[in-house]
Protein backbone atom coordinates (compact mmCIF):
# COMPACT_ATOMS: atom_id res chain seq x y z
CA UNK A 1 0.00 0.00 0.00
CA UNK A 2 0.91 3.49 -0.72
CA UNK A 3 1.04 5.85 2.35
CA UNK A 4 1.65 9.89 2.02
CA UNK A 5 2.54 9.96 -1.39
CA UNK A 6 3.97 7.19 -1.88
CA UNK A 7 6.25 8.74 1.28
CA UNK A 8 6.79 4.90 2.35
CA UNK A 9 5.53 2.38 0.58
CA UNK A 10 4.92 -1.28 2.04
CA UNK A 11 5.21 -4.51 0.20
CA UNK A 12 4.66 -7.53 2.04
CA UNK A 13 6.77 -10.80 0.70
CA UNK A 14 7.10 -14.08 1.43
CA UNK A 15 10.65 -13.40 3.51
CA UNK A 16 8.71 -10.37 5.10
CA UNK A 17 8.18 -6.97 4.59
CA UNK A 18 9.95 -4.45 2.35
CA UNK A 19 10.07 -0.87 2.83
CA UNK A 20 10.85 1.72 0.29
CA UNK A 21 11.20 5.18 1.58
CA UNK A 22 11.13 8.26 -0.26
CA UNK A 23 14.63 9.70 -0.82
CA UNK A 24 13.72 13.34 -1.53
CA UNK A 25 12.16 13.82 2.55
CA UNK A 26 13.80 14.57 5.52
CA UNK A 27 14.99 11.91 7.82
CA UNK A 28 12.64 13.27 10.54
CA UNK A 29 9.62 12.79 8.17
CA UNK A 30 10.85 8.85 7.38
CA UNK A 31 10.59 8.34 11.09
CA UNK A 32 7.49 10.16 11.89
CA UNK A 33 5.31 8.75 9.12
CA UNK A 34 7.07 5.29 9.69
CA UNK A 35 5.36 5.52 12.90
CA UNK A 36 2.58 6.23 12.16
CA UNK A 37 2.28 3.18 9.54
CA UNK A 38 3.52 0.54 11.33
CA UNK A 39 1.63 1.38 14.51
CA UNK A 40 -1.81 1.39 12.14
CA UNK A 41 -0.65 -2.20 10.80
CA UNK A 42 -2.08 -5.05 12.86
CA UNK A 43 -0.31 -7.55 13.66
CA UNK A 44 -1.26 -10.87 15.10
CA UNK A 45 0.56 -11.00 18.33
CA UNK A 46 0.82 -14.96 17.86
CA UNK A 47 2.64 -14.76 14.66
CA UNK A 48 6.29 -15.36 14.15
CA UNK A 49 9.22 -12.81 13.90
CA UNK A 50 8.41 -10.53 10.74
CA UNK A 51 11.76 -9.79 8.77
CA UNK A 52 12.12 -6.19 7.27
CA UNK A 53 14.33 -5.07 4.25
CA UNK A 54 14.72 -1.04 4.09
CA UNK A 55 15.54 0.30 0.63
CA UNK A 56 16.65 3.79 1.04
CA UNK A 57 16.62 4.49 -2.52
CA UNK A 58 19.41 7.39 -3.27
CA UNK A 59 19.23 8.43 0.41
CA UNK A 60 22.37 7.67 3.21
CA UNK A 61 22.24 7.13 6.78
CA UNK A 62 24.75 7.69 9.43
CA UNK A 63 24.98 4.81 11.54
CA UNK A 64 23.47 7.24 14.41
CA UNK A 65 20.45 7.48 12.14
CA UNK A 66 20.53 3.83 10.75
CA UNK A 67 20.41 2.38 14.76
CA UNK A 68 17.25 4.66 15.29
CA UNK A 69 15.47 3.43 12.41
CA UNK A 70 16.23 0.11 13.29
CA UNK A 71 14.81 0.85 16.81
CA UNK A 72 11.88 2.43 15.77
CA UNK A 73 10.93 -0.49 13.98
CA UNK A 74 12.22 -3.09 16.59
CA UNK A 75 9.95 -0.96 18.93
CA UNK A 76 7.01 -2.50 17.08
CA UNK A 77 6.06 -6.28 18.44
CA UNK A 78 7.27 -8.59 16.14
CA UNK A 79 9.11 -6.70 13.42
CA UNK A 80 12.93 -6.91 13.05
CA UNK A 81 15.19 -5.27 10.28
CA UNK A 82 17.07 -7.42 8.49
CA UNK A 83 18.60 -5.21 5.64
CA UNK A 84 19.05 -1.59 4.75
CA UNK A 85 19.92 -0.73 1.40
CA UNK A 86 21.44 2.15 0.15
CA UNK A 87 22.25 3.28 -4.12
CA UNK A 88 24.86 5.69 -2.28
CA UNK A 89 28.69 4.38 -0.73
CA UNK A 90 30.61 6.64 0.90
CA UNK A 91 33.88 7.37 -0.72
CA UNK A 92 35.93 4.95 1.47
CA UNK A 93 33.32 2.25 0.51
CA UNK A 94 33.28 2.98 -3.10
CA UNK A 95 37.61 2.78 -3.15
CA UNK A 96 37.13 -0.75 -0.74
CA UNK A 97 34.69 -2.14 -3.76
CA UNK A 98 36.87 -0.69 -6.19
CA UNK A 99 39.97 -1.96 -4.90
CA UNK A 100 37.97 -6.05 -4.37
CA UNK A 101 36.66 -6.01 -7.86
CA UNK A 102 39.29 -4.90 -9.98
CA UNK A 103 41.45 -7.28 -11.87
CA UNK A 104 45.31 -6.54 -11.11
CA UNK A 105 47.58 -7.99 -13.76
CA UNK A 106 50.76 -8.43 -12.33
CA UNK A 107 53.54 -9.03 -14.91
CA UNK A 108 56.60 -11.70 -13.24
CA UNK A 109 57.76 -14.69 -11.99
CA UNK A 110 56.61 -15.71 -8.80
CA UNK A 111 60.09 -17.52 -7.52
CA UNK A 112 60.88 -20.09 -5.04
CA UNK A 113 60.19 -18.31 -1.77
CA UNK A 114 58.40 -15.24 -2.76
CA UNK A 115 54.74 -15.02 -1.57
CA UNK A 116 52.10 -12.22 -3.47
CA UNK A 117 49.20 -11.06 -1.97
CA UNK A 118 46.25 -9.47 -4.04
CA UNK A 119 43.05 -8.06 -3.13
CA UNK A 120 40.25 -8.94 -5.05
CA UNK A 121 40.97 -10.71 -9.24
CA UNK A 122 44.43 -11.01 -9.88
CA UNK A 123 45.68 -11.76 -13.84
CA UNK A 124 49.60 -13.16 -13.39
CA UNK A 125 51.12 -13.00 -16.73
CA UNK A 126 53.94 -15.42 -15.99
CA UNK A 127 55.04 -18.44 -13.71
CA UNK A 128 54.61 -19.54 -10.56
CA UNK A 129 57.83 -21.51 -9.81
CA UNK A 130 57.77 -24.30 -7.27
CA UNK A 131 58.13 -22.66 -3.44
CA UNK A 132 56.38 -19.84 -4.76
CA UNK A 133 52.78 -18.47 -3.36
CA UNK A 134 50.39 -16.12 -5.17
CA UNK A 135 46.93 -15.71 -2.44
CA UNK A 136 43.96 -13.71 -3.64
CA UNK A 137 40.99 -12.57 -2.36
CA UNK A 138 38.98 -13.23 -5.44
CA UNK A 139 39.93 -15.45 -8.71
CA UNK A 140 43.38 -16.24 -9.56
CA UNK A 141 44.16 -16.30 -13.46
CA UNK A 142 47.66 -17.50 -14.59
CA UNK A 143 48.80 -17.24 -18.25
CA UNK A 144 51.78 -19.23 -17.80
CA UNK A 145 52.71 -22.24 -15.95
CA UNK A 146 51.42 -23.04 -11.86
CA UNK A 147 53.85 -25.25 -10.32
CA UNK A 148 53.96 -23.66 -6.91
CA UNK A 149 51.09 -22.49 -4.46
CA UNK A 150 48.17 -20.47 -5.07
CA UNK A 151 45.36 -19.73 -3.34
CA UNK A 152 42.37 -18.34 -4.02
CA UNK A 153 39.02 -16.68 -2.19
CA UNK A 154 41.34 -16.57 0.78
CA UNK A 155 38.82 -14.44 3.01
CA UNK A 156 36.48 -17.11 2.56
CA UNK A 157 35.14 -16.64 -1.19
CA UNK A 158 34.27 -20.62 -2.53
CA UNK A 159 33.08 -19.12 -5.63
CA UNK A 160 36.57 -17.83 -6.47
CA UNK A 161 38.78 -19.93 -9.26
CA UNK A 162 41.79 -20.80 -9.89
CA UNK A 163 42.76 -21.41 -13.62
CA UNK A 164 46.15 -21.44 -15.49
CA UNK A 165 47.58 -22.00 -18.68
CA UNK A 166 49.77 -24.99 -17.35
CA UNK A 167 49.02 -26.72 -14.30
CA UNK A 168 50.93 -28.63 -11.91
CA UNK A 169 50.72 -27.14 -8.72
CA UNK A 170 52.15 -28.39 -5.40
CA UNK A 171 48.99 -26.97 -3.50
CA UNK A 172 45.90 -25.25 -4.69
CA UNK A 173 43.48 -23.62 -2.37
CA UNK A 174 40.22 -22.32 -2.03
CA UNK A 175 38.45 -20.26 0.67
CA UNK A 176 39.36 -23.28 3.36
CA UNK A 177 39.65 -26.10 0.99
CA UNK A 178 42.82 -27.51 -0.02
CA UNK A 179 44.01 -29.99 -2.89
CA UNK A 180 47.89 -31.52 -2.89
CA UNK A 181 49.51 -32.29 -5.37
CA UNK A 182 49.54 -36.29 -6.39
CA UNK A 183 51.92 -38.45 -4.65
CA UNK A 184 53.02 -39.76 -8.10
CA UNK A 185 54.99 -37.94 -10.63
CA UNK A 186 52.38 -36.15 -12.47
CA UNK A 187 52.89 -34.66 -16.33
CA UNK A 188 50.42 -31.70 -15.76
CA UNK A 189 47.67 -30.52 -17.35
CA UNK A 190 47.22 -27.56 -20.43
CA UNK A 191 44.74 -24.87 -19.93
CA UNK A 192 43.01 -26.38 -16.65
CA UNK A 193 40.64 -24.79 -13.28
CA UNK A 194 40.28 -25.53 -9.81
CA UNK A 195 37.11 -24.78 -7.99
CA UNK A 196 34.96 -26.14 -5.26
CA UNK A 197 32.83 -28.75 -6.24
CA UNK A 198 29.47 -28.11 -3.91
CA UNK A 199 27.91 -31.52 -4.40
CA UNK A 200 31.51 -33.04 -3.58
CA UNK A 201 32.60 -30.44 -1.40
CA UNK A 202 36.33 -30.65 -2.25
CA UNK A 203 38.24 -28.73 -5.15
CA UNK A 204 37.98 -30.40 -8.16
CA UNK A 205 40.36 -29.87 -11.63
CA UNK A 206 38.84 -30.03 -15.05
CA UNK A 207 38.99 -27.77 -18.05
CA UNK A 208 38.73 -24.31 -18.75
CA UNK A 209 36.18 -24.47 -20.70
CA UNK A 210 34.41 -25.72 -17.78
CA UNK A 211 34.01 -22.66 -15.93
CA UNK A 212 31.26 -21.24 -18.75
CA UNK A 213 28.84 -23.91 -16.67
CA UNK A 214 30.28 -23.48 -13.31
CA UNK A 215 31.01 -20.26 -13.00
CA UNK A 216 28.54 -18.36 -15.86
CA UNK A 217 29.71 -15.35 -14.34
CA UNK A 218 33.14 -15.32 -15.69
CA UNK A 219 32.33 -15.97 -19.20
CA UNK A 220 33.58 -12.79 -20.60
CA UNK A 221 36.67 -12.74 -19.27
CA UNK A 222 37.22 -16.86 -19.93
CA UNK A 223 36.43 -16.00 -23.41
CA UNK A 224 39.37 -13.49 -23.48
CA UNK A 225 41.66 -15.90 -22.25
CA UNK A 226 40.98 -18.70 -24.78
CA UNK A 227 40.82 -16.73 -27.68
CA UNK A 228 44.04 -14.36 -26.49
Amino acid sequence: MTINKQLITIKGTRDGLTLNIDDSCSFRAVLDELDRVLSTEYIDKDAPMITVAIHLGNRYLHKEQEQTLRDLIRSKHKLVVQAIESNVLLKEEALKWKDENEMKVITKMVRSGQVIEVVGDVLLIGDINPGGKLIATGNIFILGSLRGIAHAGVHGNRQAVIAASYMQPTQLRIADHISRSPDYESAGVYMECGFIDESEEKIVIDRLQILTQKRPELNGFERRILNG
